[in-house]
């Protein structure tokens, strides 16, 4: 087995980890069962995850295999880690379309087949059914409470106030290690620095009950050189659901990212080598926009695939052609969203009749927001609108922006 632990340190990846020489000597040995865990609590996972399963991948591709656990149950609680106030709480039928949803998004980056083929399970099935007095007599007396409220992802609610129906989060997260542990044989939880007062919990509660093989790796958050999380933009957070963040939103989003992050985004978001993330970060100045152009179309290229990544590439060079960002943009302000394409085409003279745009969508030559017109009856409606403004394009060099 390849020492992959050293090639996760190397790449950047790694923050912390729980019994450190026994992991490395386990990892080189044989093929280790880890698990990550995702809570649908939106229908989309963020950047923020794509870090998680970079991880994933990497350790499945040196021979590991991945157990992609579904928060369907947890995500009925929240994790109050890193939060100031209480999570919204959802309905069963949400939580179950988000599952379905994140599984889709999942399935793109590890693969499901061959010996190491990746598991997905959703902890609703065994957490939703538990028995309360059971459970606490099993698991509740492993934790004490003064243990509990010392760990960071508590320290910040006691205050604004911390309920018990957040405090089980921990034990029920720290079971659900054990479950995998029993029935799958994992061996590993990975999740980012700020879950570690949870993975700390599930390695010690799996020691606790006799096992000495739980181990816990955390790896490094994405954020910025100010120490903020990367993946923010005007509109929140940086989706991987292309209906959420367009693939065009989404290139641009990493085609501007500092010139300090680059190193950092090249060695925890690509698969370039490691020679190729040397070279590409240590350009300068001007040459340093290089780098940024390639970080995002291999970032794109893995979340939307390459079609996607080269059609945001090629939008992209071609607005840049017009001063770099949309307010150097030809605009148009209209007092209905609910224009027909054909109309909009004329009144920002994209094109100079009726009969000029129906050519240009026959053609295949008309994109609104990145999206392919076909229809020459379609009418725009505010979902075309969703930052404010709507982006019209005639083929490759050619846009305008509608405002509402």
């Amino acid at each position: 087995m390849t020492d992959i632990i050293n090639e996760l340190e190397n790449r950047g990846y790694i923050e912390q980890l729980t019994h450190e020489k026994e992991m490395r000597e386990l990892f080189q040995k044989e093929s280790v069962r880890f698990y990550i865990g995702i809570d649908p609590t939106a229908n989309s996972m963020h950047i923020g995850h794509f870090v998680a399963l970079m991880v994933a991948s990497r350790l499945q591709k040196a021979g590991h295999r991945p157990i992609i656990l579904m928060g369907g149950g947890t995500a009925t609680i929240g994790d109050p880690s890193g939060r100031t106030d209480m999570r919204q709480m959802l309905t069963r039928e949400q939580l179950d379309s988000n599952v379905e949803a994140i599984k889709k998004q999942a399935e793109r980056f590890v693969s499901f087949e061959g010996d190491n083929a990746a598991i997905i399970v959703n902890n609703a099935d065994w957490l939703l059914g538990l028995n309360y007095i059971d459970f606490m007599k099993e698991i509740g007396t492993k934790f004490t409470i003064s243990k509990m409220i010392a760990q960071e992802c508590y320290k910040n609610r006691l205050e604004s106030g911390l309920t018990f129906f957040e405090m089980g989060y921990l034990l029920l997260q720290s079971y659900d290690f054990l479950y995998l542990h029993d029935k799958y044989d994992c061996k590993m939880q990975i999740g980012g620095n700020d879950q570690w007062s949870n993975i700390i919990g599930g390695v010690e509660l799996i020691r606790k009950i006799g096992s000495e093989d739980s181990y816990g790796l955390t790896f490094k958050l994405l954020t910025t050189a100010d120490g903020k999380k990367m993946g923010k933009t005007a509109k929140g957070a940086l989706w991987l659901n292309p209906e959420k963040t367009s693939p065009y939103e989404f290139y641009q989003y990493w085609r501007n990212i500092g010139d300090t992050e680059v190193r950092k985004v090249l060695s925890l978001l690509t698969f370039l080598p490691d020679e190729e993330v040397d070279r590409l970060s240590s350009l300068k100045d001007e040459k340093i926009n290089e780098a940024k152009k390639i970080a995002a179309y291999e970032i794109t290229k893995l979340i939307h695939g390459e079609e996607e990544a080269i059609k945001a590439e090629e939008a992209a060079e071609a607005l840049f052609g017009n001063g770099g960002n949309i307010e150097n943009m030809p605009s148009t302000k209209i007092s209905d969203v609910n224009i027909s394409i054909l109309d909009a085409l004329v009144e920002t003279g994209i094109a100079p009749s009726k009969g000029q745009a129906k050519t240009l969508i026959a053609q295949g030559g008309i994109t609104l927001n990145d999206n392919k017109i076909e229809d020459i009856s379609y009418k725009l409606n505010e979902n075309d609108f969703k930052e404010g403004y709507a982006i019209l394009r005639k083929g490759k060099k050619v846009f305008h922006k509608l405002e509402k």
